[in-house]
Protein backbone atom coordinates (compact mmCIF):
# COMPACT_ATOMS: atom_id res chain seq x y z
CA UNK A 1 0.00 0.00 0.00
CA UNK A 2 1.35 3.40 -0.88
CA UNK A 3 1.16 6.46 1.28
CA UNK A 4 0.55 10.04 0.28
CA UNK A 5 3.56 12.32 0.05
CA UNK A 6 3.79 14.70 2.94
CA UNK A 7 4.58 18.38 2.73
CA UNK A 8 7.73 19.42 4.53
CA UNK A 9 6.50 22.16 6.86
CA UNK A 10 9.68 22.94 8.76
CA UNK A 11 10.95 26.25 7.41
CA UNK A 12 14.54 27.26 6.90
CA UNK A 13 14.65 31.04 6.86
CA UNK A 14 18.28 31.22 5.77
CA UNK A 15 17.55 29.26 2.58
CA UNK A 16 14.58 31.49 1.78
CA UNK A 17 16.57 34.68 2.31
CA UNK A 18 19.41 33.29 0.20
CA UNK A 19 16.98 32.40 -2.61
CA UNK A 20 15.43 35.88 -2.61
CA UNK A 21 18.89 37.50 -2.56
CA UNK A 22 20.06 35.33 -5.46
CA UNK A 23 16.93 36.22 -7.45
CA UNK A 24 17.52 39.92 -6.77
CA UNK A 25 21.15 39.68 -7.83
CA UNK A 26 20.33 37.83 -11.07
CA UNK A 27 17.51 40.26 -11.87
CA UNK A 28 19.86 43.23 -11.33
CA UNK A 29 22.51 41.68 -13.57
CA UNK A 30 19.97 40.96 -16.31
CA UNK A 31 18.40 44.41 -16.18
CA UNK A 32 21.72 46.28 -16.25
CA UNK A 33 23.39 44.12 -18.92
CA UNK A 34 24.20 45.87 -22.17
CA UNK A 35 23.38 43.95 -25.30
CA UNK A 36 25.30 44.90 -28.43
CA UNK A 37 23.69 45.64 -31.74
CA UNK A 38 22.98 42.58 -33.89
CA UNK A 39 25.51 41.81 -36.60
CA UNK A 40 24.16 40.90 -40.02
CA UNK A 41 25.49 39.02 -43.00
CA UNK A 42 25.77 41.98 -45.33
CA UNK A 43 23.57 42.58 -48.33
CA UNK A 44 23.27 38.94 -49.49
CA UNK A 45 20.73 36.35 -48.53
CA UNK A 46 21.63 34.30 -45.46
CA UNK A 47 20.29 31.12 -47.05
CA UNK A 48 22.42 31.63 -50.15
CA UNK A 49 25.49 32.33 -48.02
CA UNK A 50 25.00 29.18 -45.96
CA UNK A 51 24.57 27.14 -49.16
CA UNK A 52 27.78 28.55 -50.64
CA UNK A 53 29.64 27.83 -47.38
CA UNK A 54 28.23 24.31 -47.15
CA UNK A 55 29.50 23.35 -50.61
CA UNK A 56 32.71 25.38 -50.27
CA UNK A 57 31.89 27.65 -53.23
CA UNK A 58 33.02 31.22 -53.68
CA UNK A 59 30.45 34.01 -53.70
CA UNK A 60 28.98 33.75 -50.21
CA UNK A 61 29.47 36.06 -47.27
CA UNK A 62 30.43 33.21 -44.94
CA UNK A 63 33.81 31.52 -45.28
CA UNK A 64 33.38 27.86 -46.22
CA UNK A 65 35.04 24.82 -44.75
CA UNK A 66 35.91 21.94 -47.06
CA UNK A 67 34.96 19.20 -44.59
CA UNK A 68 31.40 20.39 -43.89
CA UNK A 69 29.65 18.35 -46.60
CA UNK A 70 31.45 15.15 -45.61
CA UNK A 71 30.59 15.78 -41.95
CA UNK A 72 26.90 16.16 -42.77
CA UNK A 73 26.98 13.03 -44.95
CA UNK A 74 28.51 11.02 -42.12
CA UNK A 75 25.91 12.41 -39.70
CA UNK A 76 23.05 11.33 -41.99
CA UNK A 77 24.51 7.82 -42.39
CA UNK A 78 24.98 7.43 -38.63
CA UNK A 79 21.44 8.66 -38.03
CA UNK A 80 20.08 6.09 -40.49
CA UNK A 81 22.11 3.37 -38.74
CA UNK A 82 20.74 4.43 -35.35
CA UNK A 83 17.17 4.43 -36.67
CA UNK A 84 17.70 0.95 -38.09
CA UNK A 85 19.12 -0.32 -34.80
CA UNK A 86 16.14 1.05 -32.88
CA UNK A 87 13.73 -0.51 -35.38
CA UNK A 88 15.44 -3.91 -35.07
CA UNK A 89 15.56 -3.71 -31.28
CA UNK A 90 11.81 -3.19 -30.80
CA UNK A 91 9.99 -6.03 -29.11
CA UNK A 92 7.35 -8.01 -30.93
CA UNK A 93 3.84 -7.64 -29.57
CA UNK A 94 3.08 -11.34 -30.09
CA UNK A 95 6.30 -12.79 -28.69
CA UNK A 96 7.42 -13.40 -25.13
CA UNK A 97 8.93 -10.56 -23.16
Amino acid sequence: MTTRPRLHTETNKAAGILAVALFGFLAAVFLTAGFGSPAGFGDGSITRSIGYAMFDLSGGDIAGEGFLVSFITIAVVLDAALDGAVMLAERDEEGDS
